[in-house]
């Protein structure tokens, strides 16, 4: 690795550590440490995903160039000990849970890195800060060679949103809104008075809005937050308990909405739907001011995104057909995760000056920038557990066989390549069905999944078939997942009277899911929206030549895509975890790069014990 300089970037401690390894301006390898811990949006410093970084770059700590840490702790630490103090003695609980953690550990970061990489002498730590890395993940990876760039999430030093313009190898800063007027932690709120887990329920309370009536968005923009026409905002304190206690709203806010804060698992009644598709409308709408306001400041015509509202697919979606520019691009790990890799490309490019050359596609590689393992590893692990499966030779044998088990009603798990970068499964640790089968989303997510009954499921698309299927232009993709688009017009089912009468008036959200909306119901939400992901040759490889197959079986390029793993445990990564997660659920069929599994032959091989002793050691919760 003489003269070239390579670049560790590195989130952790807040929410899904991750490691990011930059050299020469590539991006080589990227990993979350949840994936090799197996514990959800793990917080901890990533040792492994670091060290799984330096084992895909062939690298030794020692070969270092730069550690680039994601944020600026002390800065952070500022925010925190100046909004405790405007709160005291109403902030005293809050405090007294968050300081121990900080002097144990992330005020003394430096000191920390530096006992990490004590083998590595002369490397150069850098903090850059959070919306900085933001920024630099959202624009240096981008296909473009100028474009403006906004970063919303909840807070990282001070920045809830910021926004500027990027061009050739640097970014420049144009504006912020400062904590705690966060449009992120505005979304959390109701998350967290929804019931769900905040910084990791979000996305549930996105696909509960459809199922209901923004009743309460005039309520919301007339009590909660003073909205100006730019998209800056204002929230009104009084209703919120993030800045000094330990949950996010207070009573007032619980007086104002009708009631105490769902609490996690209990029914979810017409109000929790309605309050969700409210406060989806008023993202939006503030979303779309700011979108037009950064347009109007930079005058580019591109638009990149990060940050964990950057993740709001419907939102994205609003901003593609809407907003004022031509084409938009977010980065596929849009949290805390991806500022890892915005840290490492921030250094190169920004500090050290280096030239950048856009990729026409971008340089995220797919975002497959995990591990894999080879059908010879695979074989060895097989034979170690005890399983035979049928190792085709010939891919489009294997293909041909995989699409015949998803024709017929079969759900498979598909195991290939290198791991995803970031919290969507994009063909490489996924769960395929068939979209056009009615019992599939049902199946998946009480059978396979153990989730919730009303969460969607995602459509993959062969990227030249989008637009006959979806209402997104030829010219615009989804790799990442990241845009929802409504389901075409001529491919919808009418409702009939009763089916109207389920919609509009049952209180079981499984009865109003099970409505066929389109010829591919599995993937059409209640809105008759997708949350789509593009699949192309280039990026996809094997998974598009999969798609190819189907279609040419059936003659329909869509799949169901949701990602490898059950309810409560991260995405899997390596073949032990693809297995074991296999075994726990009522998946069909395990394809493992050239192996192919099904379970009624693995059956006659392992005990009846077998899928209750894996289960056993998931966390439903």
């Amino acid at each position: 690795m003489d003269g070239l300089t390579a670049i560790l970037g590195i989130s952790a401690f807040y929410h899904d550590s991750a490691a990011a390894l930059v050299v020469d301006g590539e991006i080589v390898a990227a990993s979350q440490e949840e994936r090799y811990t197996r514990r959800r949006h793990d917080a901890d410093f990533p040792d492994h995903a670091i060290e799984q970084c330096l084992r895909q770059a062939g690298l030794r700590r020692d070969q270092l160039d730069y550690v680039a840490y994601y944020e600026k702790p002390l800065t952070k630490f500022d925010r925190l000990l100046q909004t405790y103090l405007a709160y005291t003695p109403a902030g005293f609980p809050s405090f007294r849970v968050a300081m121990p953690v900080w002097m144990r550990t992330k005020i003394h970061l430096r000191r920390l890195l530096r006992s990490k990489f004590r083998d590595a002498s002369k490397v150069r730590l850098v903090f850059t800060d959070h919306h900085e890395s933001h920024a630099a993940s959202a624009f240096f990876p981008s296909p473009f060679d100028q474009a403006a760039f906004l970063t919303l999430d909840g807070v990282g030093e001070w920045s809830c949103t910021t926004f500027g313009s990027g061009s050739g190898n640097r970014i420049e800063f144009g504006g912020q809104m400062r904590f705690p007027h966060s449009l992120g932690l505005l979304y959390s709120a109701f998350t967290y008075y929804c019931g769900f887990r905040v910084n990791s329920g979000e996305y549930k309370l996105m696909g509960l809005a459809p199922y209901g009536r923004p009743v309460f968005a005039d309520l919301i923009r007339r009590e909660l937050i003073d909205l100006r026409s730019d998209g800056s905002f204002r929230l009104n304190l009084r209703y919120f308990d993030f800045c000094e206690g330990l949950r996010m709203v207070n009573e007032r806010f619980e007086a104002l909405f009708g009631g105490p804060a769902r609490p996690p698992e209990s029914n979810l009644e017409q109000r929790h739907m309605d309050l969700a598709a409210s406060i989806q409308v008023v993202l939006e709408d503030i979303v779309l001011r700011i979108v037009g306001e950064v347009h109007r400041r930079t005058g580019m015509d591109r638009l990149v995104l990060a940050g964990g509202v950057a993740l709001n697919c419907v939102a994205n979606g609003r901003i593609l057909r809407e907003g004022p520019f031509r084409d938009i691009w977010v980065q596929p790990a849009a949290g805390d995760a991806g500022g890892a890799l915005g840290a490492a490309l921030f250094v190169w490019h920004q500090l050290l000056g280096r030239p950048r050359l856009p990729d026409a596609r971008d340089s995220q590689k797919g975002s497959l920038l995990g591990p894999s393992f080879s059908s010879d590893e695979i074989q060895r692990i097989l034979e170690a557990r005890g399983r035979t499966g049928h190792r085709f030779a010939d891919e489009r044998a294997l293909l041909d066989e995989v699409s015949r088990h998803l024709a017929e009603g079969r759900i498979v798990g598909w195991f290939q390549g290198r791991m995803e970068f970031g919290p969507r499964a994009l063909g490489a640790r996924s769960i395929l069905g068939d979209p056009r089968n009615p019992a599939t989303q049902a199946t998946m997510n009480l059978k396979i999944k153990f989730r919730e009954s009303f969460r969607p499921f995602a459509p993959c698309v062969l990227r030249e078939r989008a637009s006959e299927h979806f209402d997104i232009a030829p010219e615009h993709e989804s790799p990442y997942m990241l845009i929802v688009a409504p389901v075409h017009e001529r491919h919808r089912v009418p409702l009939s009277a009763s089916d109207r009468t389920i919609m509009e008036e049952s209180p079981d959200l499984r009865e109003r899911v099970r409505v066929p909306r389109s010829h591919l119901p599995a993937i059409t939400h209640v809105d008759y929206s997708a949350r789509i992901q593009t699949v192309d040759a280039e990026r996809h490889g094997r998974f598009h030549r999969l798609l190819e197959a189907f279609e040419r079986l059936t003659g329909c390029p869509v799949l169901v895509n949701t990602s490898f793993n059950v309810r409560g445990e991260p995405i899997v990564c390596n073949p032990d975890d693809a297995l074991r997660c296999f075994h726990a659920t009522e998946m069909d069929v395990l394809v493992l790069e050239d192996f192919v599994l099904v379970k009624t032959e693995l059956e006659r091989q392992a005990p009846a014990t077998e899928r209750e002793r894996h289960l056993s050691r998931f966390d439903l919760d």
